[in-house]
């Protein structure tokens, strides 16, 4: 995709200082970035929790956004990553390919609580800039969590049962010759055809599709023995020969040392300020709850960064208007559903308003461009070229709307050659994200769990705030541009530090794994402890106790998704929509 030439540097906060406490994994994210917009940090002495922010603006009162380990549950269920993880249901959700939970070895909810954060402030900026008397932003990473496992919550509670069965199983897939690697298609036919050629029948391969479209929806996929058979009876060569033939997608897993070795971005996003051209702002009541109120948003996207992208800016207040293909987005109705429409489609999309546009006829691109006039921002995940194709790219939508925000969320941000198709599983294979996530005792693979779609998401929406920001200061119009592959870039990022300088890059075995109980789970915090001989022999309630009073931070380990509603953690901050669908709150509370 062309970018248009950088005009000048797109630091919209260069006269702003900021001073940063608390623990660096609830702050660090998000002082990076804000820095990166031109903020000058300092640092205090202090590292326990919460993370703090603190904006200095000139001619205004400070801003300050606080970050908490807990905000829905209390702090004694959720006191650091580990319990953060098993209460919200993110080691559940993460081990269900193996049929047990399993925890990230990486601080995942801390880096999505960071960006949150920061979010959180540039929200509250352009809320300023529009006359919003906002002080201060709290997020939480338990909130994060919540957030991170909406879509499997939704399914989890809806009036309907999963369409494919919860069992474990799924990729990557290993060679005859050694080599580990994942596969991606998202057609059945290109997906039969490949294993055929390798040998599987097609009765097998085609019983086999169904569970490996829904993974991205359940975090396993039970596939037929026989496809691991046949894939570790043919060699690596046989196997890309076989996908270049039939249209599919197929990654080499790679190591964190091996990614550390190749070239990577600055930032998980890029900002390009848009030629200056005469236009008339658009001045708006300001709302501190409600910063973005005001503002409307087109969202051309699928599946789950985009919307989710979208989603975030919609619950900060802006107006979401989703467009649609002729019939409407066919994953409306992917079971389960709550009043006829899918549960995992509202999680991301409720609330949004939607038109169906054919985008590829001249009919159809003259409405959108009238929807564009009047719009504040654009977000699209289309493949690549296609926008240049459609003469939709940021440059076509700013003769129409000089100051229109334009995203685009991609999978590669066109940065590595030959790259595989930019899915959420392909990224992380590409990227070495299975030896961050995984410690060492347990083979590096990527996680089941959708990680790098909701990072990408939430990296969308903050590229947005700092396009809206900027151009609230310079009142021009912004291309940004986000990525899974910056997404898998902050999530890897600390241990490519130690990949790249030959140290350990891996968390030791067992870390942050969960203790099996007499009736179940329970995660001790973080910090090392002896403490899993100990409780084997415990409910999981008095396993608990038995850890808090040996001063051991811990908690039950969800098990089971359908049972948060009535969880006393988290009753009273999950609600329902109007469809019936269970809904995660709103991860920030300005003030």
């Amino acid at each position: 995709m062309a970018h248009p030439a950088t005009l000048g540097a797109a630091r919209p906060l260069h006269d702003v200082v900021m001073r940063a406490d608390g623990p660096l994994v609830l702050t660090a994210p998000a002082v990076r970035h804000l820095t990166a917009l031109g903020v000058v940090p300092y640092f205090s002495d202090s590292s326990t929790a919460p993370g703090a922010l603190t904006l200095s603006v000139p001619g205004q009162e400070p801003l300050v956004a606080e970050a908490a380990w807990s905000r829905a549950a209390s702090a004694h269920d959720v006191r650091d990553e580990a319990t953060a993880q098993a209460a919200t249901g993110v080691m559940h959700v993460h081990g269900r390919r193996s049929g047990e939970p399993r925890g990230l070895a990486a601080d995942y909810l801390g880096i999505a609580c960071s960006v949150l954060t920061g979010q959180g402030l540039l929200a509250a900026l352009i809320g300023r800039a529009r006359g919003a008397a906002v002080a201060s932003v709290q997020t939480g990473v338990d909130l994060a969590g919540l957030l991170a496992v909406s879509q499997y919550l939704a399914a989890a509670t809806a009036e309907e049962d999963e369409a494919v069965p919860l069992t474990p199983g799924g990729p990557p897939f290993t060679s005859a010759d050694g080599v580990t690697y994942e596969v991606e298609t998202l057609d059945a036919d290109v997906w039969v055809a490949f294993w055929s050629t390798l040998g599987v029948p097609v009765r097998v391969a085609s019983a086999g599709w169904r569970s490996f479209q829904f993974r991205y929806a359940t975090a396993c996929s039970p596939l037929p023995a026989e496809l691991h058979e046949r894939a570790s009876a043919s060699s690596w060569h046989e196997v890309r020969r076989a996908a270049k033939e039939h249209g599919a997608s197929v990654c080499a897993l790679r190591s964190l040392p091996q990614r550390a070795a190749e070239p990577r971005a600055d930032m998980p996003w890029q900002l390009w300020p848009m030629e200056a051209r005469p236009s008339p702002g658009r001045p708006a009541p300001g709302d501190a709850s409600r910063p973005l109120d005001g503002f409307t948003v087109l969202e051309a996207g699928r599946r789950i960064q985009a919307p989710l992208t979208s989603h975030l800016l919609g619950l900060l207040g802006a107006r979401v208007i989703r467009i649609e293909p002729p019939g409407g987005d066919p994953l409306r109705g992917m079971p389960p559903t709550c009043g006829g429409v899918s549960a995992r489609w509202l999680a991301l999309n409720r609330g949004k308003a939607a038109v169906e546009i054919d985008i590829k006829s001249a009919a159809g691109r003259a409405e959108l461009g009238a929807l564009v006039a009047d719009a504040d921002v654009f977000v699209q995940n289309w493949a690549p070229g296609t926008a240049e194709r459609l003469g939709l790219d940021s440059g076509d939508l700013a003769v129409t709307n000089p100051r229109l925000v334009y995203a685009y969320t991609s999978g590669w941000a066109g940065r590595l050659p030959d790259a595989p198709l930019g899915t959420d599983f392909m990224v992380q294979a590409r990227t070495g994200v299975g030896d961050v996530v995984r410690p060492e005792g347990e083979p590096s693979a990527p996680s089941l769990m959708t990680l790098l779609d909701v990072l990408g998401g939430l990296l969308g929406a903050e590229a947005v705030l700092a396009g809206l920001l900027l151009r609230e200061r310079e009142g021009r119009g912004v291309r940004v541009d986000s990525s899974l592959l910056g997404a898998a870039e902050l999530l890897t990022e600390p241990a490519l530090g130690h990949a790249a300088r030959g140290e350990t890059y891996r968390r030791p075995p067992g870390f942050r794994q969960p203790l099996r109980t007499a009736d179940g789970w329970v995660a001790a915090g973080d910090e090392p402890a002896a403490h899993a001989d100990k409780v084997r022999d415990l409910g999981t309630a008095e396993a608990v106790a038995h850890l808090r009073r040996q001063g051991i931070p811990a908690t039950a380990v969800t098990t089971s998704l359908n049972a948060l509603p009535a969880d006393p953690r988290f009753a009273a901050a999950l609600t329902r929509d109007e469809h019936g669908a269970l809904a995660v709150p709103v991860p920030w509370r300005f003030a």
